[in-house]
């Protein structure tokens, strides 16, 4: 077993990071371990992130002089937000330091998150809606208890963490070996293996958690299973005991303001079986919330609990049952206990507890819960309800009830979530490392401050009958960059909610639309420039849609840098966002209702057009996304996505029937085509502007934004761009951008000179982002250029993940020289961007043996015009609709769950209506639906065999709609 355990090692030159191919990766798995999959991010425990990392603190002399001004409105800001008790939207004075410890984090999606250490610690706690705390809490652990002939033989917290002058917890055993543990995950699972030699014991902890696409019940529940696997090749009987402790609250001061009490519980779990645990019953910020932790009692195994220790003692209330007898308390005490006094805090625990047998394995389940239904942002001018809520009460105390059903449902979950992942996992031909990415980035869903609501019960109410079925949902922008739904990055991470929970991309999308005719005229003063001007601006789309600091969906555009009524992305990337969901679910009324706000953005945007030409113009300073890098005039980036829109727009006429309409639009295309080429083409790329600046014939990683969604649109590839133009741009930025720096294993810088030297004129001409790199990455697969593809995407998660020990907390950036900003970061998930980019233009990546990928893209790198060209796809007419379908066939599921699907349905007309469960008792759901959902495929071809990511998604809501129907969720 120890062979698996080999060092994960980073390879430096000097003080520099060297980064390497997908074959060197430091956390690609190169051997296969028995219980864990073969693909995913895998570390040994005693792997140690050896390159020193730095978040961005100030920019080069030369570029100094443009932020003197930023920077010292920037100090007034921050000193004014700190007197009124409140941090800024990003505090550029407390930035996160670099800390390469985390892993997979727990629960759902909406409902608070906890993250956890590769090592077994306990980290990262959210609560309330976006709102961080970064403590390593030692009393949140698992232990074993090894006892043999009445005696204990070994015991120690499997974890392998370190400690740091530790004050309490003393007389537990923290020596666990990190040279024999390891660490899997595969997101939304992780997988902690303790290997113990002297006594031939492996034991292997599965963490789940209820992530399930195209499910919008289960996947928004606060909770985690653990399932723990030991394994004895001794040849005698061993007495294992897994103990799992756990405290209030989430690391900070408040942790001690008293008033918190526990309570055992006992429910009814799987026929015979029950779940016993504790509860634990708090506040935070005075709203109401319980922690449960749990495990299940079967005929094997014996649970016992420990209502309440004082995780700031010793720790010998726990360390000493367990040694003498190997086990806690066996009765359950149903009265609660005393509350604690100011200045204290609790912790309690559970134990299961069997006899292994030699060769043979005991299985051990525990489970996790935190209910904090009903929540206010910090300006506690609305309360709003999570989405689970309707299922578990609102009362804040259902941490038990949500224990009980994570112990019942973990199976359906991990079926569900292997149906899922599978497809990709077995294909012959995507690369390892994309195996682990594509699914790892998915993290920031949950662990990125989201926040998934119940317009129903809150003050958030709405008219769209999508948001009131679906709910409402936000995300931040980042942990440090914290506000919700940030409308320009979204636009690139937005294929994962679109291909994963289609209707939350659309509750997303008509919350952006009803503000776009809104204003708010408080005055607000814009840091960069220093002028003043309203917070919301009528007819165009806003930033953000808040900050959890003040109180979103009321006071939208936190952002205060720029007045982002000007931004030219912003209403762009909402016509490319709608034409581009209209194209995948084929939802006319979707169509109908956004069709009308779309020509309200255009006429909005017309005005930057200050020439005439058919071409918006940027304005001279950093108005969109790359909002320190500024633009000019005609750029490639806004004005290749608004020739985009202005096709979108004809196509959005066309299918409305707005004939007169879409002859404008087509018009005011050919015009601004024409003069697009001919101000920025130069014979090998799109200059960045058309400016007279010393960095007008830049190369612009993100240059062709547009061409990438009009591809993945659906339109035609040549309606806007010529089609040599595109890929000799992409050659350019390949060889430039990619290729010139490490060897190309570092991803796409933002900006090169003509030469391939960096563009430094800006910070962020000079940085990788890793969404864009993704986006850039699509985009070449797109086109038929998967090599070049992949091996781009590769350098941003390479860099990320394998050399500077940014796991689980994907940044925004990163440098040349090893430095980073903006941590926890929205924009990587548009990795899903290459997942929609296989599935619709490169279908046989799914299930080509690797000596077909071989002979399609050569072994060695090839001239970028000798690559394979985009192979068709076909198009599905059922219904009277063309949906781009590539036809998939089915591949052998190796040890795939035997979940019958049908055609993909990205989206459908579910229909459901479903009581509280308040108390002890869950009401039958009530399917208002004739129990079949209908709806189309954007992947799935006409002989319904595909093998999309969303291949299974028909039955998935169905299905879970009956499991709590049928009782599975009783409490």
């Amino acid at each position: 077993m120890l062979k698996h355990f080999n060092a994960c090692k980073q390879k430096t030159l000097g003080s520099k990071m060297l980064c390497v191919g997908p074959e060197e990766s430091a956390s690609t798995p190169k051997n296969s371990v028995p219980g864990l999959p073969d693909y995913g991010w895998r570390v040994p425990m005693s792997y140690k992130c050896n390159v020193k990392c730095s978040p961005f603190a100030k920019p080069r002399l030369s570029q100094i002089p443009q932020y003197i001004g930023l920077g010292l409105r920037y100090a007034k800001f921050w000193i004014a937000k700190k007197r009124q008790g409140r941090r800024p939207f990003i505090d550029h004075l407390n930035q996160m330091k670099h800390k390469p410890i985390y892993g997979c984090p727990l629960g759902g999606i909406g409902s608070g998150s906890i993250g956890r250490g590769y090592r077994g610690e306990f980290c990262r706690f959210q609560m309330v809606p976006g709102i961080y705390h970064y403590q390593v809490i030692n009393a949140n652990q698992f232990i074993v208890c090894i006892r043999q002939g009445g005696q204990t033989i070994y015991q120690k917290v499997l974890s392998c963490a370190q400690q740091k002058r530790p004050s309490s917890l003393l007389e537990w055993d923290w020596t666990f070996p990190p040279e024999n543990g390891l660490y899997h995950a595969l997101y939304p699972r992780a997988w902690s293996v303790f290997y113990i030699p002297e006594h031939h014991l492996t034991i292997t902890c599965r963490q789940v958690s209820p992530v399930l696409p195209h499910d919008y019940l289960e996947t928004s529940l606060p909770s985690a299973a653990f399932i723990w696997d030991v394994v004895n090749e001794s040849d005698s009987d061993l007495e294992v005991s897994i103990a799992f402790t756990f405290k209030n609250g989430q690391g900070t001061k408040e942790d001690r303001a008293g008033g918190v009490w526990c309570q055992d519980f006992l429910l009814d779990c799987d026929g015979d079986a029950a779940a016993k645990g504790v509860a634990i019953y708090q506040e935070f910020s005075g709203m109401k919330c319980s922690y449960g932790i749990a495990a299940k009692q079967t005929d094997n195994v014996a649970v016992s609990v420990l209502t309440q220790f004082n995780p700031c003692g010793s720790g010998e209330e726990v360390w000493t049952p367990l040694k003498t007898s190997g086990k806690f308390n066996d009765d359950i005490n149903l009265h609660p206990s005393p509350p604690t006094s100011r200045g204290q805090e609790i912790a309690s625990g559970v134990c299961g507890c069997q006899t292994v047998k030699p060769n043979s394995k005991g299985i051990y389940e525990f489970a996790l819960s935190w209910d904090l239904p009903k929540v206010q942002f910090a300006a506690k001018e609305n309360t709003y309800t999570r989405r689970y809520a309707q299922f578990f009460g609102t009362d804040g105390n259902a941490a038990p009830q949500l224990c009980g059903h994570t112990l019942r449902n973990y199976p359906i979950w991990e079926e569900k979530i292997e149906t899922w992942q599978n497809p990709v996992l077995e294909s012959g031909s995507l690369p390892a490392w994309y195996k682990s990415a594509i699914f790892n980035e998915l993290y920031f869903l949950s662990d990125g401050g989201s926040i998934w609501i119940d317009p129903t019960q809150s003050c958030s109410f709405s008219d769209h009958p999508t948001v009131k079925e679906f709910g409402r949902f936000a995300y931040l922008e980042g942990q440090e960059y914290r506000m919700f739904n940030t409308y320009d990055v979204h636009h690139y991470s937005s294929f994962a909610l679109l291909m994963l929970w289609p209707k939350l991309q659309l509750s997303l999308q008509y919350d952006y639309g009803d503000t776009v005719t809104k204003e708010d005229k408080e005055r607000v003063k814009f840091l960069m420039a220093g002028e003043t001007g309203m917070r919301k601006v009528a007819n165009c789309i806003p930033h953000d849609i808040g900050d959890p600091e003040d109180e979103p969906w009321t006071r939208i555009n936190a952002y205060n840098i720029h007045p982002t009524d000007d931004w030219k992305d912003l209403n762009i990337k909402f016509i490319l966002q709608v034409y581009r969901d209209y194209a995948a679910i084929q939802d006319v009324d979707y169509l109908d209702f956004m069709y009308p706000i779309c020509q309200v953005l255009v006429e909005s945007a017309k005005a930057w057009d200050t020439d005439g030409d058919g071409v918006i113009d940027n304005g001279g300073y950093a108005d969109q996304t790359f909002d320190a890098w500024v633009m000019k005039g005609a750029s490639s980036y806004c004005g290749g996505m608004w020739l985009v829109a202005l096709r979108m727009m004809v196509a959005m006429a066309e299918e409305l029937g707005r004939t007169k309409e879409q002859l404008e639009y087509q018009t005011m295309l050919d015009k601004g085509k024409d003069s697009f080429e001919k101000k920025l083409w130069n014979g090998s790329y799109y200059n960045y502007d058309s400016s007279t600046s010393g960095y007008h014939d830049s190369i612009m990683a993100d240059q062709l934004a547009g061409q990438w969604f009009l591809k993945a649109s659906g339109l035609p590839d040549d309606s806007v761009f010529p089609t040599d133009h595109v890929r000799t741009s992409l050659q350019t930025i390949y060889q430039n951008n990619v290729l010139g720096f490490q060897n190309g294993h570092m991803g796409a810088i933002n900006g090169t000179r003509p030469d391939g030297s960096m563009d430094l004129t800006s910070p962020q001409s000079e940085e990788f982002w890793t969404g864009v790199t993704y986006a850039l990455g699509a985009t070449m697969i797109q086109e038929g250029l998967i090599e070049e593809g992949f091996k781009t995407a590769y350098g941003a998660y390479h860099t990320c993940w394998d050399i500077l020990g940014l796991h689980f907390q994907t940044p925004e950036a990163y440098t040349a020289n090893r430095g980073y900003r903006s941590l926890a970061y929205m924009r990587p998930l548009a990795i899903w961007a290459i997942q929609w980019a296989v599935e619709k233009f490169q279908p046989h990546l799914m299930h080509a043996e690797p000596e077909a990928v071989q002979a399609l893209v050569g072994k060695k790198e090839e001239k970028m015009d000798e690559t394979c060209v985009t192979p068709a796809v076909t198009l599905d007419h059922s219904n009277g609709k063309e949906v781009i379908s590539p036809v998939i066939e089915t591949p052998t599921r190796i040890g795939a769950s035997k979940v019958q699907a049908e055609h993909s349905v990205l989206t459908s007309n579910h229909g459901h209506v479903v009581n509280q469960l308040n108390g002890d008792a869950v009401n039958e759901f009530v399917d208002k639906s004739d129990g079949h959902i209908s709806g189309q495929s954007i992947a799935g071809g006409t002989n319904g065999n595909s093998t999309s990511m969303t291949d299974w998604a028909e039955n998935t809501e169905n299905e879970t709609i009956s499991n709590w129907s049928q009782g599975n969720v009783k409490v």
